[in-house]
């Protein structure tokens, strides 16, 4: 069974709050909870996205966060209030058992609304969705007994907003994904056949097969590493630099990218990119919105690949990726573009900007939010990108 691998970051407890930064009182509770707000006007990069410039919230998220008075709807509060910038990367660092799922970590459906018709565009190997004979092209029919669309129109009624841009498309995955202490039904129908009813297992309950950080194949087309979600752990970098030491001179290296879903950090990217270049080569673009909105002055730079010591690979490199091709890995996408991989298999997860974690003042709690917008090289935005034609 496909190894599903989340940070661990993303998979903690309540339990991850630090007891001494635990607030004393319901109103210090209350004041976490009115504190998210401001967090995203000052923080979150993609304001832009909405049509006043505002992210949605109405008086319904008013009033929940006015009635936090403990830990517990504290985070339920926060994980709904999150909700509302449909971004599946802005989430809480910490969750419920029944919280909704992660996508696109905890997922297996890329689910997009067509002419008004939720269809499934990419499917996860080796996934329940997978094995269960849910293929792309497939309709979305129901989710949980109810029409696919009443799913979603219920969703963002519960949250008392307006669907934001691509809302409803966000809210289908989710509601997709499930909660994680129990299955999914979902109603697939492809083409003209009869719909069929499917009871899944969340992807938290699937087992999970142990494997290295990166997975390694030769054919006749060369060298082939694929890495495991394993771009946030360090001990990757020292598998890739073991594993490119079998590398042939000229010979074509792929990187495998399509189960990248959980992030990472640069560290492991720069290190895997240092070793195709023979000198400084730009490989991604970063603008700080909230030093911006702070001053009213524009803050930019490139970040670079430098060459590795006694590492390096003259021959072509190729890079596979996917709708599970995500965060740092679509980072690492475009700074291999950047220097002249091949990229194939677009579009990639689309998360927007580079997270950086708030700790809320008086509970602990953390609120991930894109804090920076990030381009390639030429200024295209990385939820952007495109493959060039090969």
């Amino acid at each position: 069974m496909h190894h599903f691998l989340a940070c661990t970051a993303l998979a903690a407890s309540l339990l991850s709050v630090p007891v001494a930064a635990l607030a004393q009182s319901a109103e210090q509770y209350r004041d976490d909870a009115l504190s998210i707000d401001r967090l995203i006007d000052e923080n979150y990069a993609y304001l832009d996205r909405f049509a006043d410039g505002k992210a949605p919230a109405g008086a319904q998220m008013q009033a929940e966060a006015a009635a936090v008075t403990d830990a517990s709807s504290l985070l339920r509060y926060a994980e709904r209030r999150l909700s509302t910038l449909a971004d599946h990367h802005a989430i809480t660092g910490s969750s419920f058992s029944s919280s909704r799922a992660l996508v696109p970590s905890y997922s297996d459906l890329w689910i997009e609304r067509i002419g008004g018709v939720y269809r499934v565009m990419a499917v996860r190997d080796d996934s329940p969705a997978d094995t269960s004979g849910i293929v792309v092209g497939d309709r979305l029919v129901q989710i949980d007994n109810r029409p696919v669309a009443q799913a979603v129109d219920d969703f963002w009624s519960d949250l008392g907003v307006t669907p934001p841009p691509e809302g409803e498309a966000y809210a289908a995955r989710v509601l997709a994904a499930g909660r994680r202490d129990r299955p999914r039904i979902l109603t697939v129908q492809s083409g003209n056949d009869a719909p069929r009813t499917l009871s899944l297992p969340n992807l938290y309950s699937v087992e999970r097969t142990e494997r290295g950080p990166v997975t390694v194949a030769r054919t006749a087309d060369g060298l082939t590493i694929r890495l495991n979600d394993s771009l946030g752990d360090d001990a990757t970098i020292a598998a890739f630099d073991q594993t490119m030491q079998q590398a042939r001179a000229g010979e074509t290296v792929t990187i495998d990218l399509r189960d990248t879903p959980g992030g990472g950090n640069t560290v492991v990217a720069r290190a895997i990119m240092g070793w195709f270049v023979s000198e400084p080569r730009p490989y991604q673009v970063h603008r700080s919105m909230a030093e911006e909105r702070r001053t009213s002055i524009p803050r930019q730079w490139i970040e670079q690949i430098l060459p590795r010591e006694g590492r390096h690979h003259t021959g072509p490199v190729k890079v596979r990726v996917g709708r599970w091709t995500g965060s740092m890995g679509e980072g690492l996408a475009i700074g291999l573009d950047a220097i002249g991989a091949t990229v194939s298999g677009c579009p990639m997860a689309g998360l927007l900007g580079a997270i950086y974690d708030y700790r809320l003042e008086h509970s602990g709690l953390v609120i991930k939010l894109p804090a920076e917008r990030l381009s390639n090289v030429s200024g295209v935005p990385r939820e952007q990108f495109s493959c060039r034609p090969e």
